[in-house]
Protein backbone atom coordinates (compact mmCIF):
# COMPACT_ATOMS: atom_id res chain seq x y z
CA UNK A 1 0.00 0.00 0.00
CA UNK A 2 2.85 2.30 0.77
CA UNK A 3 4.62 1.95 -2.63
CA UNK A 4 1.12 2.34 -4.08
CA UNK A 5 0.77 5.85 -2.26
CA UNK A 6 4.30 7.39 -3.63
CA UNK A 7 3.05 6.15 -6.94
CA UNK A 8 -0.33 8.63 -6.18
CA UNK A 9 2.18 11.01 -4.73
CA UNK A 10 4.51 10.80 -7.74
CA UNK A 11 1.66 11.33 -10.39
CA UNK A 12 0.63 14.36 -9.05
CA UNK A 13 4.40 16.01 -8.57
CA UNK A 14 4.81 14.56 -12.04
CA UNK A 15 1.85 16.32 -13.12
CA UNK A 16 2.76 20.25 -12.26
CA UNK A 17 6.59 19.13 -13.86
CA UNK A 18 5.35 18.46 -16.77
CA UNK A 19 3.39 21.73 -17.01
CA UNK A 20 6.27 23.32 -16.92
CA UNK A 21 8.02 22.01 -19.15
CA UNK A 22 5.13 21.00 -21.97
CA UNK A 23 4.20 24.67 -22.51
CA UNK A 24 7.45 26.37 -23.82
CA UNK A 25 7.63 24.89 -26.99
CA UNK A 26 3.88 26.08 -28.35
CA UNK A 27 3.55 29.29 -27.06
CA UNK A 28 4.55 30.70 -30.71
CA UNK A 29 1.10 28.99 -31.71
CA UNK A 30 -0.43 30.08 -28.57
CA UNK A 31 0.63 33.85 -29.77
CA UNK A 32 -0.82 33.33 -32.87
CA UNK A 33 -4.49 31.76 -32.28
CA UNK A 34 -4.96 33.92 -29.29
CA UNK A 35 -3.37 37.66 -30.59
CA UNK A 36 -1.65 38.18 -27.66
CA UNK A 37 1.60 40.36 -27.67
CA UNK A 38 4.71 39.56 -26.31
CA UNK A 39 3.78 40.89 -22.76
CA UNK A 40 0.79 38.67 -22.95
CA UNK A 41 2.56 35.55 -23.77
CA UNK A 42 4.76 35.94 -20.98
CA UNK A 43 2.47 36.28 -18.52
CA UNK A 44 0.95 32.85 -19.58
CA UNK A 45 4.58 31.67 -17.63
CA UNK A 46 4.97 33.75 -15.30
CA UNK A 47 1.24 34.27 -13.77
CA UNK A 48 1.86 30.37 -13.08
CA UNK A 49 5.44 30.95 -11.79
CA UNK A 50 4.49 34.39 -9.53
CA UNK A 51 1.53 32.67 -7.46
CA UNK A 52 3.06 28.86 -7.43
CA UNK A 53 6.37 30.22 -5.85
CA UNK A 54 4.18 33.46 -3.71
CA UNK A 55 2.61 30.80 -2.17
CA UNK A 56 5.04 27.82 -1.44
CA UNK A 57 5.47 28.36 1.72
CA UNK A 58 1.99 28.83 2.65
CA UNK A 59 1.10 25.05 1.12
CA UNK A 60 3.50 23.99 3.30
CA UNK A 61 2.25 25.46 6.54
CA UNK A 62 -1.26 24.43 5.63
CA UNK A 63 0.03 21.05 5.24
CA UNK A 64 1.66 21.29 8.70
CA UNK A 65 -1.43 22.58 10.76
CA UNK A 66 -4.16 20.75 8.44
CA UNK A 67 -2.51 17.50 7.15
CA UNK A 68 -0.34 16.98 4.01
CA UNK A 69 -3.22 14.12 2.49
CA UNK A 70 -5.84 17.00 2.82
CA UNK A 71 -4.00 19.69 1.08
CA UNK A 72 -2.48 17.31 -1.36
CA UNK A 73 -5.76 15.87 -2.62
CA UNK A 74 -7.19 20.13 -2.43
CA UNK A 75 -4.05 21.01 -4.39
CA UNK A 76 -4.73 18.17 -6.94
CA UNK A 77 -8.39 19.17 -7.13
CA UNK A 78 -7.48 22.70 -7.58
CA UNK A 79 -4.64 21.95 -10.37
CA UNK A 80 -6.83 19.47 -11.87
CA UNK A 81 -9.90 21.96 -12.80
CA UNK A 82 -7.83 25.07 -13.51
CA UNK A 83 -6.14 23.06 -16.60
CA UNK A 84 -9.37 22.24 -17.91
CA UNK A 85 -10.08 26.16 -17.77
CA UNK A 86 -6.74 26.49 -19.35
CA UNK A 87 -7.12 23.79 -21.91
CA UNK A 88 -10.58 25.33 -22.84
CA UNK A 89 -9.16 29.08 -22.59
CA UNK A 90 -10.86 31.20 -25.74
CA UNK A 91 -8.80 34.60 -24.49
CA UNK A 92 -5.45 35.35 -23.44
CA UNK A 93 -7.15 36.92 -20.52
CA UNK A 94 -8.95 33.44 -19.82
CA UNK A 95 -5.91 31.78 -20.28
CA UNK A 96 -3.60 33.82 -18.19
CA UNK A 97 -6.42 33.50 -15.40
CA UNK A 98 -6.27 30.10 -15.16
CA UNK A 99 -2.20 29.54 -14.87
CA UNK A 100 -2.22 31.59 -11.89
CA UNK A 101 -5.34 29.60 -10.33
CA UNK A 102 -2.67 26.50 -11.52
CA UNK A 103 -0.30 27.88 -9.79
CA UNK A 104 -2.65 27.83 -6.66
CA UNK A 105 -2.86 24.25 -6.66
CA UNK A 106 1.15 23.69 -7.54
CA UNK A 107 1.80 25.33 -4.61
CA UNK A 108 -0.34 23.15 -2.19
CA UNK A 109 0.79 19.97 -4.46
CA UNK A 110 4.60 20.39 -4.40
CA UNK A 111 5.22 21.15 -0.61
CA UNK A 112 3.17 18.48 0.55
CA UNK A 113 4.00 15.77 -1.76
CA UNK A 114 7.62 15.20 -0.04
CA UNK A 115 6.04 15.92 3.37
CA UNK A 116 3.83 12.96 2.54
CA UNK A 117 6.81 10.99 1.32
CA UNK A 118 8.52 11.55 4.70
CA UNK A 119 5.71 10.44 6.72
CA UNK A 120 5.08 7.41 4.60
CA UNK A 121 8.03 6.31 4.71
CA UNK A 122 9.50 7.19 8.35
CA UNK A 123 13.08 5.03 7.53
CA UNK A 124 15.35 7.01 6.25
CA UNK A 125 16.83 4.24 4.14
CA UNK A 126 13.48 3.69 2.44
CA UNK A 127 12.81 7.60 2.27
CA UNK A 128 15.45 8.03 0.51
CA UNK A 129 14.47 5.43 -2.02
CA UNK A 130 11.38 6.98 -2.63
CA UNK A 131 13.08 10.08 -2.95
CA UNK A 132 14.61 8.99 -5.54
CA UNK A 133 11.48 7.59 -7.32
CA UNK A 134 9.93 10.61 -6.82
CA UNK A 135 12.67 12.92 -8.19
CA UNK A 136 12.54 10.62 -11.47
CA UNK A 137 9.36 11.60 -12.33
CA UNK A 138 10.90 15.12 -12.81
CA UNK A 139 13.37 14.26 -15.12
CA UNK A 140 10.97 12.06 -17.11
CA UNK A 141 8.74 14.96 -17.06
CA UNK A 142 11.96 16.98 -19.10
CA UNK A 143 12.23 14.11 -21.47
CA UNK A 144 7.80 13.58 -22.40
CA UNK A 145 7.33 17.57 -21.95
CA UNK A 146 9.39 18.62 -24.49
CA UNK A 147 8.52 16.32 -26.88
CA UNK A 148 4.81 16.19 -26.21
CA UNK A 149 4.56 20.37 -26.35
CA UNK A 150 6.40 20.16 -29.87
CA UNK A 151 4.13 17.03 -30.65
CA UNK A 152 0.88 18.98 -30.00
CA UNK A 153 1.99 22.47 -30.93
CA UNK A 154 2.39 20.74 -34.71
CA UNK A 155 -0.50 18.25 -34.97
CA UNK A 156 -2.99 19.15 -32.44
CA UNK A 157 -4.64 22.12 -30.80
CA UNK A 158 -2.61 23.74 -28.61
CA UNK A 159 -5.07 23.46 -25.53
CA UNK A 160 -4.33 19.62 -25.07
CA UNK A 161 -1.11 20.87 -23.65
CA UNK A 162 -3.39 21.51 -20.45
CA UNK A 163 -5.82 19.21 -21.08
CA UNK A 164 -3.78 15.88 -20.51
CA UNK A 165 -3.30 16.84 -17.10
CA UNK A 166 -7.30 15.91 -16.51
CA UNK A 167 -6.84 12.14 -17.27
CA UNK A 168 -3.92 12.77 -14.83
CA UNK A 169 -5.71 14.36 -11.88
CA UNK A 170 -8.65 12.24 -12.21
CA UNK A 171 -6.20 8.77 -11.92
CA UNK A 172 -4.57 10.15 -9.30
CA UNK A 173 -7.07 11.65 -7.40
CA UNK A 174 -8.96 7.99 -7.21
CA UNK A 175 -5.28 6.45 -6.29
CA UNK A 176 -4.93 8.75 -3.42
CA UNK A 177 -8.00 8.62 -1.98
CA UNK A 178 -7.23 5.02 -1.83
CA UNK A 179 -3.46 4.94 -1.16
CA UNK A 180 -2.82 7.37 0.68
CA UNK A 181 -4.05 6.92 4.32
CA UNK A 182 -4.82 9.74 6.73
CA UNK A 183 -2.26 10.85 9.27
CA UNK A 184 -4.32 11.83 12.37
CA UNK A 185 -1.49 13.42 14.15
CA UNK A 186 -1.96 17.09 13.80
CA UNK A 187 1.91 18.33 13.88
CA UNK A 188 0.91 22.22 13.90
CA UNK A 189 -1.91 24.03 15.61
CA UNK A 190 -2.17 27.39 14.37
CA UNK A 191 -1.48 28.50 10.83
CA UNK A 192 0.81 31.57 11.78
CA UNK A 193 -0.69 34.35 9.80
CA UNK A 194 1.66 37.35 9.57
CA UNK A 195 3.94 34.63 8.90
CA UNK A 196 1.79 33.31 5.72
CA UNK A 197 1.00 37.03 4.82
CA UNK A 198 4.51 38.83 4.81
CA UNK A 199 5.97 35.44 3.71
CA UNK A 200 3.88 35.65 0.55
CA UNK A 201 4.13 39.19 -0.14
CA UNK A 202 7.94 38.89 0.08
CA UNK A 203 7.55 36.00 -2.54
CA UNK A 204 5.55 37.62 -4.94
CA UNK A 205 7.20 40.84 -4.66
CA UNK A 206 10.88 39.05 -5.13
CA UNK A 207 9.02 37.08 -7.86
CA UNK A 208 7.42 39.90 -9.89
CA UNK A 209 10.63 41.83 -9.84
CA UNK A 210 12.55 39.00 -11.49
CA UNK A 211 10.22 37.97 -14.02
CA UNK A 212 9.61 41.55 -15.00
CA UNK A 213 12.88 43.69 -14.03
CA UNK A 214 14.24 43.04 -17.40
CA UNK A 215 11.67 44.62 -19.23
CA UNK A 216 10.71 47.32 -17.66
CA UNK A 217 14.15 48.74 -16.57
CA UNK A 218 15.83 47.49 -13.49
CA UNK A 219 16.15 50.82 -12.10
CA UNK A 220 12.27 51.51 -12.72
CA UNK A 221 10.47 52.97 -10.29
CA UNK A 222 7.90 49.86 -10.41
CA UNK A 223 11.12 47.19 -10.03
CA UNK A 224 12.64 49.08 -7.12
CA UNK A 225 8.96 49.37 -5.38
CA UNK A 226 8.82 45.50 -5.97
CA UNK A 227 11.94 45.31 -4.33
CA UNK A 228 11.29 47.17 -1.42
CA UNK A 229 8.09 45.60 -0.50
CA UNK A 230 10.43 42.29 -0.48
CA UNK A 231 12.95 43.70 2.00
CA UNK A 232 10.08 45.25 4.28
CA UNK A 233 7.88 42.10 4.07
CA UNK A 234 11.05 39.67 4.23
CA UNK A 235 11.98 42.05 7.63
CA UNK A 236 8.28 42.02 9.09
CA UNK A 237 8.54 37.98 8.61
CA UNK A 238 11.75 37.60 10.54
CA UNK A 239 10.19 39.46 12.90
CA UNK A 240 6.86 37.85 13.36
CA UNK A 241 8.38 34.36 13.67
CA UNK A 242 10.87 35.67 16.04
CA UNK A 243 7.69 36.25 18.18
CA UNK A 244 5.67 33.67 17.71
CA UNK A 245 4.43 30.72 19.56
CA UNK A 246 4.74 28.35 16.62
CA UNK A 247 6.69 30.05 13.92
CA UNK A 248 6.60 28.46 10.01
CA UNK A 249 10.55 28.77 10.21
CA UNK A 250 12.62 28.73 13.25
CA UNK A 251 15.85 30.59 12.57
CA UNK A 252 18.39 28.63 14.13
CA UNK A 253 17.51 25.93 11.64
CA UNK A 254 19.60 27.98 9.49
CA UNK A 255 22.83 27.59 11.58
CA UNK A 256 22.44 23.05 10.59
CA UNK A 257 24.86 23.01 7.63
CA UNK A 258 23.37 19.98 5.86
CA UNK A 259 19.92 22.34 5.81
CA UNK A 260 21.14 25.85 4.93
CA UNK A 261 24.30 23.93 2.47
CA UNK A 262 22.07 22.00 1.33
CA UNK A 263 19.48 24.90 -0.32
CA UNK A 264 22.31 26.72 -1.49
CA UNK A 265 23.46 23.77 -3.46
CA UNK A 266 20.15 23.10 -4.63
CA UNK A 267 19.27 27.09 -5.72
CA UNK A 268 22.89 26.69 -7.57
CA UNK A 269 21.86 23.94 -9.36
CA UNK A 270 18.47 25.25 -10.29
CA UNK A 271 19.95 28.65 -11.14
CA UNK A 272 22.10 26.88 -13.58
CA UNK A 273 19.38 24.38 -14.93
CA UNK A 274 16.63 26.72 -15.25
CA UNK A 275 18.57 29.24 -17.44
CA UNK A 276 20.16 27.25 -19.99
CA UNK A 277 17.47 25.06 -19.98
CA UNK A 278 15.37 28.12 -21.32
CA UNK A 279 17.87 29.54 -23.73
CA UNK A 280 19.08 26.11 -25.69
CA UNK A 281 15.53 25.88 -26.71
CA UNK A 282 16.08 28.59 -28.41
CA UNK A 283 19.23 27.53 -29.30
CA UNK A 284 18.52 24.21 -30.67
CA UNK A 285 15.32 25.73 -33.48
CA UNK A 286 17.26 29.42 -34.00
CA UNK A 287 20.98 28.28 -34.20
CA UNK A 288 20.81 24.52 -35.26
CA UNK A 289 17.31 24.42 -37.44
CA UNK A 290 15.80 21.97 -35.35
CA UNK A 291 12.07 21.63 -35.31
CA UNK A 292 9.82 21.93 -32.22
CA UNK A 293 9.63 18.29 -32.24
CA UNK A 294 13.12 17.79 -33.07
CA UNK A 295 13.78 20.48 -30.27
CA UNK A 296 12.27 18.31 -27.62
CA UNK A 297 13.22 15.28 -28.63
CA UNK A 298 16.47 16.35 -28.39
CA UNK A 299 15.91 16.76 -24.27
CA UNK A 300 14.71 12.83 -23.85
CA UNK A 301 18.33 11.09 -24.21
CA UNK A 302 19.54 13.25 -21.06
CA UNK A 303 16.24 13.07 -19.23
CA UNK A 304 16.06 9.59 -19.49
CA UNK A 305 18.95 9.14 -18.28
CA UNK A 306 18.77 11.71 -15.68
CA UNK A 307 15.50 9.11 -14.97
CA UNK A 308 17.86 5.97 -14.24
CA UNK A 309 21.11 7.51 -12.25
CA UNK A 310 17.78 9.01 -10.35
CA UNK A 311 16.86 5.36 -9.34
CA UNK A 312 20.75 4.36 -8.73
CA UNK A 313 21.47 7.73 -6.75
CA UNK A 314 20.58 6.30 -3.61
CA UNK A 315 23.09 3.15 -3.81
CA UNK A 316 25.86 5.48 -5.40
CA UNK A 317 25.41 7.94 -2.19
CA UNK A 318 25.54 4.69 -0.11
CA UNK A 319 28.97 3.89 -1.82
CA UNK A 320 30.92 7.23 -1.72
CA UNK A 321 28.94 9.43 0.57
CA UNK A 322 25.90 11.96 -0.50
CA UNK A 323 28.59 15.31 -0.15
CA UNK A 324 30.64 13.28 -2.71
CA UNK A 325 27.83 11.58 -5.07
CA UNK A 326 26.32 15.41 -4.90
CA UNK A 327 29.56 17.52 -5.43
CA UNK A 328 30.04 14.80 -8.46
CA UNK A 329 27.08 15.37 -10.23
CA UNK A 330 27.40 19.02 -10.43
CA UNK A 331 31.07 18.80 -11.53
CA UNK A 332 29.60 16.53 -14.51
CA UNK A 333 26.69 19.24 -15.10
CA UNK A 334 29.53 22.13 -15.19
CA UNK A 335 31.36 20.29 -17.38
CA UNK A 336 28.54 19.42 -19.44
CA UNK A 337 27.13 22.84 -19.58
CA UNK A 338 31.00 23.88 -20.51
CA UNK A 339 31.27 21.52 -23.53
CA UNK A 340 28.13 22.53 -25.15
CA UNK A 341 29.24 25.83 -25.22
CA UNK A 342 32.10 24.52 -27.78
CA UNK A 343 29.83 23.06 -29.89
CA UNK A 344 29.37 25.70 -33.09
CA UNK A 345 26.48 26.61 -35.63
CA UNK A 346 27.49 23.92 -37.70
CA UNK A 347 26.66 21.18 -35.22
CA UNK A 348 23.82 18.49 -35.26
CA UNK A 349 22.29 16.40 -32.87
CA UNK A 350 26.11 14.09 -32.91
CA UNK A 351 27.51 16.89 -31.55
CA UNK A 352 25.00 17.58 -29.21
CA UNK A 353 24.11 14.62 -27.57
CA UNK A 354 26.90 13.37 -25.62
CA UNK A 355 27.10 16.43 -23.77
CA UNK A 356 23.31 16.39 -22.78
CA UNK A 357 23.38 12.41 -21.80
CA UNK A 358 26.69 13.81 -19.65
CA UNK A 359 24.39 16.44 -17.94
CA UNK A 360 21.69 14.06 -17.33
CA UNK A 361 24.25 11.66 -15.64
CA UNK A 362 25.39 14.41 -13.40
CA UNK A 363 21.82 15.97 -13.02
CA UNK A 364 20.41 12.26 -11.48
CA UNK A 365 23.16 12.71 -8.73
CA UNK A 366 21.51 14.86 -7.38
CA UNK A 367 18.65 13.39 -5.71
CA UNK A 368 20.61 12.27 -2.45
CA UNK A 369 20.39 16.38 -1.76
CA UNK A 370 17.02 16.63 -1.36
CA UNK A 371 16.64 13.41 0.79
CA UNK A 372 19.30 14.71 3.19
CA UNK A 373 17.34 17.74 3.72
CA UNK A 374 14.80 16.13 4.54
CA UNK A 375 16.46 13.79 6.21
CA UNK A 376 17.64 16.72 9.09
CA UNK A 377 14.33 18.08 9.54
CA UNK A 378 12.23 17.97 12.44
CA UNK A 379 9.00 16.17 11.57
CA UNK A 380 6.77 19.04 12.69
CA UNK A 381 8.49 21.08 10.23
CA UNK A 382 8.41 18.91 6.64
CA UNK A 383 5.70 21.00 5.22
CA UNK A 384 7.64 24.31 5.09
CA UNK A 385 10.71 22.67 5.41
CA UNK A 386 9.60 21.21 1.64
CA UNK A 387 8.22 24.01 1.11
CA UNK A 388 11.35 26.22 1.41
CA UNK A 389 13.45 23.55 -0.74
CA UNK A 390 10.98 24.24 -3.22
CA UNK A 391 10.73 28.10 -3.13
CA UNK A 392 15.17 28.49 -2.80
CA UNK A 393 14.56 25.95 -6.70
CA UNK A 394 11.82 28.23 -7.77
CA UNK A 395 13.59 32.03 -7.03
CA UNK A 396 17.31 31.00 -8.05
CA UNK A 397 15.71 29.23 -10.77
CA UNK A 398 14.44 32.61 -12.19
CA UNK A 399 17.48 34.53 -10.95
CA UNK A 400 19.03 32.00 -13.53
CA UNK A 401 16.70 33.02 -15.97
CA UNK A 402 17.25 36.73 -15.37
CA UNK A 403 21.03 37.21 -14.45
CA UNK A 404 22.08 34.96 -17.82
CA UNK A 405 19.51 36.53 -19.96
CA UNK A 406 20.82 39.84 -19.04
CA UNK A 407 24.42 38.62 -19.97
CA UNK A 408 22.98 36.76 -23.16
CA UNK A 409 21.52 40.08 -24.18
CA UNK A 410 24.07 42.23 -23.53
CA UNK A 411 26.50 40.00 -25.03
CA UNK A 412 24.19 40.11 -28.23
CA UNK A 413 23.47 43.68 -28.45
CA UNK A 414 27.05 44.59 -28.54
CA UNK A 415 28.04 42.16 -30.91
CA UNK A 416 28.66 43.58 -35.00
CA UNK A 417 27.69 39.98 -36.03
CA UNK A 418 24.37 39.15 -38.01
CA UNK A 419 21.58 38.12 -35.80
CA UNK A 420 21.73 34.43 -35.34
CA UNK A 421 25.89 34.61 -35.61
CA UNK A 422 25.58 37.15 -32.13
CA UNK A 423 23.34 34.89 -30.49
CA UNK A 424 25.45 32.28 -30.82
CA UNK A 425 27.98 33.79 -29.74
CA UNK A 426 25.95 35.13 -26.81
CA UNK A 427 24.89 32.14 -25.87
CA UNK A 428 28.29 30.25 -25.70
CA UNK A 429 29.78 33.12 -23.26
CA UNK A 430 26.22 32.57 -21.36
CA UNK A 431 26.81 29.04 -21.39
CA UNK A 432 30.51 29.70 -19.82
CA UNK A 433 29.16 31.90 -17.01
CA UNK A 434 26.45 29.12 -15.97
CA UNK A 435 29.22 26.55 -15.96
CA UNK A 436 31.39 28.34 -13.48
CA UNK A 437 28.42 28.86 -11.62
CA UNK A 438 27.27 25.15 -11.17
CA UNK A 439 30.93 24.21 -10.40
CA UNK A 440 31.16 26.38 -7.21
CA UNK A 441 28.97 24.55 -5.80
CA UNK A 442 31.12 21.61 -5.78
CA UNK A 443 32.77 23.00 -2.51
CA UNK A 444 29.60 24.09 -1.01
CA UNK A 445 28.38 20.04 -1.53
CA UNK A 446 31.57 18.61 -0.03
CA UNK A 447 31.25 21.14 3.39
CA UNK A 448 27.93 20.94 4.02
CA UNK A 449 26.92 17.12 3.36
CA UNK A 450 29.99 15.66 5.09
CA UNK A 451 29.60 13.17 7.69
CA UNK A 452 29.88 14.46 10.91
CA UNK A 453 32.22 12.62 12.84
CA UNK A 454 32.14 8.98 14.24
CA UNK A 455 29.60 8.65 11.46
CA UNK A 456 30.44 6.32 7.81
CA UNK A 457 29.39 7.03 4.63
CA UNK A 458 27.71 4.27 4.03
CA UNK A 459 25.32 4.38 6.56
CA UNK A 460 21.97 5.35 5.26
CA UNK A 461 21.02 7.32 8.49
CA UNK A 462 24.30 9.65 8.22
CA UNK A 463 22.12 12.59 6.68
CA UNK A 464 19.46 12.67 8.84
CA UNK A 465 22.23 12.19 12.19
CA UNK A 466 23.85 15.18 10.33
CA UNK A 467 20.77 17.15 10.18
CA UNK A 468 19.92 16.83 13.59
CA UNK A 469 23.67 17.66 15.41
CA UNK A 470 24.26 20.85 13.56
Amino acid sequence: MRWWALVAVTLGTFMTYLDNNVGNVALPTIQRDLGLTISGLEWIVSSYILVFAGLMLVGGRLADVFGARRVFLGGLTIFTLSSLAAGLATSGGMLIGARAVQGVGAALLTPTALALIGQIFPDPAERGRAVGIWSASGALSMALGPAAGGFISENLHWGWIYLINVPIGLATLGLALWAVRPAFERVRHNLDLPGLATSAIALFALTYALIEGQAAGWTSPEILAAFGVFAAAAVAFVLAESRAAEPMIVMSLFRSRVFTGGLLTSGIWSFGVFGIYFFSALWLQNVLGFSPTEAGGAFVPMALVMFVIALLSQSISAAIGIGRTVALGMALMGSAIFLISRVGADGDYADVAPWFILYGLGGGMLVPLTAAILNGMPKERSGVASGMLNVSREVFGLLGITVLGAFLSARQSASDQAPLPAFLDAYQFTLVIAAVVVLAAIPVALHSLRPAPMERDDEPQAAATVGSSN
